[in-house]
Order: structure tokens, then C-alpha cells, then sequence
């Protein structure tokens, strides 16, 4: 007991040392990385959005960031499973809390998500964000944008999220199209997996529908992914309503005959090619939850989501 420490969030002494706390106590940050809002030495930022103003269902997913970091806490300091190593050994990983948001002044939310993202983004920090409904993933696409130029975007979800609507409109059902009408995402290189409704308009996305994934191998959809993006950098956003509902219950508008946690993983776990510059995990309600099932899926998407960031950085480091 002499090394450990408890409240790893705070006790901290380095951003990259593991920590010691026992899954079932500490303070709950995103896989017990320090709470701070200091990004001096920072290589990624774990951020959160409590924002389900958007949705066109059941609300929640404003719990979902704080749902996300408890389950977080059932992974152990030993190496990552499928990466084989300790993801803060070398990258220096921070939870920045979450986005300051107005409850009662939603019209002022994009404004807000965009100018605290542009902060972490002007850091040099990777940013991760926790959602939140899938509105978010608008104001954060052009603070990427802004950074980074046009982005390919890569999209699991069950929802192709092409309505078309008012441009002061909150809603999570339109941010594709009015990414794709504004000329921030490129169409030709973004792609949907997973989706199984029906929307106006598909973009000039390619989309691989539900019935497709289940034919698909988990290699098969990897590399469909990789093809059609081209090396094009990318932003990754995660709307839990593309696993099925048996493994993502707690979601605002779950859709029968999706994927399996198992087989959305082992895509994730062969992106590694891809040139991702940022990335969120959306639509986790846990009031819909059943035993933490929902949140230990965010949780593990958000996990693979930094074991890419961490080969990428390994894989350009042997190459200096």
C-alpha cells in the first residue's frame, strides 16, 4: 500500500502515470486521468458535453458524460485489451471536465461547444468528447474544421442525420447535412456504418446499411472504411444507437437489428490507418439504462478511440 494512492484525479504527480485506485472507489474521472484544466504538456483532452436539448425523444443523454467516466473506472492500469500496452505510458491524457452550457439558452450552445473546443484544439491537445446528444458533433466539426480544413467524416450510427432544416434549429437529426451543405465535411470520403432508417437525403455518403454490416466480416467494414476515405483526415463520431439495442439500451432512439458490441469493437480496433483528428462518443442516456450496459459500451468505444491515438503516435515515432 506504500506506492498507491487514492483519487487518482487529483493525487496525480505526472499526466502519465497509471493509476492505483480500486474500480470501485476514487474520484470518477475518464479512466482516472487528472482533472485539470491546464493543457500545458497535454497530447489528449477527455472533455464532456451535457447537452440533450436536440433530441427528438427520450432526453438524458446530458447524464451520459458523467455515465461514460463511472463505467470508465472498470478498466484496470494493466495493458489496454486489444492494444497490449498502457495507453498513458507515453501520452499524456487529461480530463478537462466538462463544457459550460446555459440550460435556459440553448440558442447560445453551438457558440459555446465551438469557442471552449477551439481552446483545447489551439493546445495541440486530441480532442475526445463525451456526449451528449448528436447535436454536439456540429459545433465540434467546425472547430476541427477550423484547425484541420475539410474533414472526411466517419459515422457509426443508426441514423443517417441528413434532415434538412433552419440554420439556427437545434437538432441532432441535421448535422450532416448542414456539414456536408457548408462544405466542412467531404462527401466523397465520409462514410455511415450501421445506419437502418430511411432520411431525404443521403448527402453523397456512402452508407452501409444494418444488413450489410451483419453480412460484413469486422475486417470486411474496416476496410471499406479505409478505402473510401483515402488517407483523408478524418473526424470519428460514435452515436451508441448503432450497436442494437440488446447491447445499447440506454439511448434516446434505440433501433432494432444492429451490431454487437463485439463486432463494432473489432472494426475500431482495425482503424488504425486512419488519420483521425478528433473524435466523440454520442447518445448515451443512462436513464434507459439496464445495469450499466450502455455506459460500459461508451466507455469502451472511448477507450479504443485513444488506443488508436496511442499506435498512431507510437507508429509515427518510429519512423523519426
Amino acid at each position: 500500500m506504500a506506492n498507491k494512492t487514492i483519487d487518482h484525479a487529483f493525487t496525480a504527480t505526472s499526466l502519465t502515470s497509471a493509476a492505483t485506485d480500486p474500480t470501485f472507489a476514487g474520484a470518477l474521472s475518464f479512466m482516472r486521468r487528472r482533472f485539470t484544466k491546464d493543457l500545458t504538456g497535454v497530447d489528449v483532452a477527455v472533455w464532456g458535453i451535457p447537452f440533450d436539448a436536440a433530441t427528438s425523444n427520450r432526453p438524458g443523454t446530458r447524464f451520459g458524460p458523467q455515465a461514460i467516466r463511472r463505467a470508465s473506472a472498470i478498466f484496470d492500469n494493466d495493458a489496454q485489451y486489444p492494444f497490449n500496452r498502457d495507453l498513458f505510458a507515453e501520452m499524456a491524457v487529461i480530463d478537462y471536465g466538462d463544457c459550460l452550457l446555459d440550460y435556459g439558452n440553448h440558442q447560445d450552445t453551438p457558440a459555446a461547444i465551438e469557442r471552449q473546443a477551439n481552446v483545447i484544439l489551439d493546445s495541440g491537445a486530441f480532442l475526445l468528447t463525451l456526449g451528449g446528444d448528436h447535436y454536439v458533433t456540429w459545433p465540434l466539426l467546425k472547430a476541427h474544421v477550423a484547425k484541420h480544413g475539410p474533414l472526411a467524416l466517419v459515422q457509426f450510427d443508426a441514423h443517417q442525420d441528413t434532415w434538412f432544416d433552419e440554420e439556427r434549429r437545434i437538432d441532432h437529426g441535421s448535422f450532416v447535412a448542414r456539414a456536408a451543405r457548408e462544405g466542412i465535411i467531404d462527401p466523397d470520403r465520409s462514410i455511415q456504418i450501421g445506419v437502418r432508417t430511411h432520411a431525404p437525403e443521403d448527402c453523397g455518403f456512402t452508407i452501409l446499411y444494418g444488413h450489410q454490416v451483419e453480412e460484413m466480416s469486422a475486417g470486411d467494414i474496416a476496410s471499406a472504411i479505409i478505402s473510401h476515405t483515402r488517407g483523408a483526415p478524418a473526424y470519428l463520431t460514435f452515436d451508441i444507437d448503432c450497436l442494437d439495442p440488446a447491447f445499447a439500451p440506454g439511448t434516446g432512439t434505440p433501433v432494432a437489428g444492429g451490431p454487437s458490441s463485439a463486432k463494432i469493437l473489432s472494426v475500431l480496433q482495425r482503424l488504425h490507418q486512419l488519420d483521425i483528428r478528433g473524435a466523440d462518443v454520442v447518445e448515451v442516456s443512462p436513464p434507459y439504462d439496464h445495469a450499466d450496459i450502455t455506459a460500459i459500451a461508451g466507455a469502451t468505444v472511448a477507450m479504443y478511440m485513444l488506443g488508436l491515438h496511442a499506435e498512431r503516435r507510437a507508429i509515427a515515432a518510429s519512423h523519426e
